[in-house]
């Protein structure tokens, strides 16, 4: 039942396309350079677009078939400008599977940066760290992703236009990229790690029981995003940057109540860090 609804909130080939055009062609009305570099800034984190030399800023509100952001810390706009040499939109807010959009909802924005010109993309977010080696705002550079999703963004006929029917995911995450990155944190004395991220729904924050499920499975990490996103970019062939701040322990012993304030308070504290290692790994590339 539950794929069988999946299934019905998915959109014709044909459909889907045309909205993708349609939304390109209305943004480059707006903003007519082509950006190399995407990025999506999870909860917390949208300070970064204050290392742009921003040119252009669009409120999703204000797009064709854009969904709109309905979560806390995420301010719902698409930002566009310069990055050293680099031209740069970043989405400044991200959508989620538990906000009640289907998975081509989800991922949309990712299909139109590609055609907006992205080779690129770069994501952060928020997350629940189950490494038992993790402290609270512990900076994790994404090396894998377990997917635990109830639905997939590319169920459905494939759009040959946009990516094969059955895409590699041997390299979810762009092991230059994590090298270099790792080496600018080293620079600047900032501890990262890399792990792999697992993505669930949402909303409710894991059990224990959840938590220690997704650790026995393979996860350092557990969130609500991100993992969609990455899927469709590799799809169509971008190579992918992921880094996650752990707001929250889900290790036995250390779990303790969160809010949605708690996870924004930690993610503000060390987006500086976080902010470094992108805007550097940016514009080195």
């Amino acid at each position: 039942m539950l794929i069988f609804a999946a299934l019905q909130n998915f959109e014709t080939m044909g459909e889907l396309l045309n909205k993708i055009n349609e939304t390109v062609a209305f943004i480059r009305s707006k903003y007519a350079d082509a950006s190399t570099v995407g990025v999506v800034l999870g909860s917390g984190l949208g300070h970064f677009t204050e290392e742009l030399q921003v040119e252009t800023e669009i409120s999703y509100n204000e797009i064709p078939h854009f969904p709109v952001s309905t979560v806390e810390g995420h301010k719902g706009k698409l930002v566009f400008g310069t990055l050293g040499d680099k031209k740069v939109v970043v989405m400044a807010g991200r959508f989620h599977y538990y906000e009640g959009y289907n998975m081509q909802q989800v991922t949309f924005p990712v299909r139109v940066m590609k055609l907006l010109g992205i080779e690129r993309l770069f994501v952060s977010n928020a997350s629940g760290g189950v490494n038992p080696d993790f402290i609270v705002g512990e900076i994790m550079i994404q090396n894998d992703h377990i997917n635990l999703f109830p639905a997939h963004p590319l169920i459905g006929k494939n759009i040959d236009e946009l990516g094969p029917r059955f895409p590699d995911m041997s390299e979810p995450y762009d092991p230059e990229m994590i090298a270099l990155a790792q080496k600018i944190a080293a620079e600047n004395d900032i501890r990262v790690a890399v792990g792999t991220y697992a993505g669930l729904t949402g909303p409710t924050l894991e059990t224990p029981a959840e938590y220690g499920y997704v650790r026995a499975i393979g996860a350092d990490a557990v969130g609500m995003s991100t993992v969609p996103e990455v899927i469709v970019a590799r799809h169509m062939e971008i190579p992918c940057f992921a880094i996650s701040i752990i707001t929250d322990l889900g290790v036995p012993g250390k779990i303790q109540k969160v809010s949605v304030q708690d996870v924004i308070e930690v993610a503000s504290r060390q987006e500086p860090k976080m902010t470094l290692i992108m805007r550097e790994l940016i514009s080195r590339i």
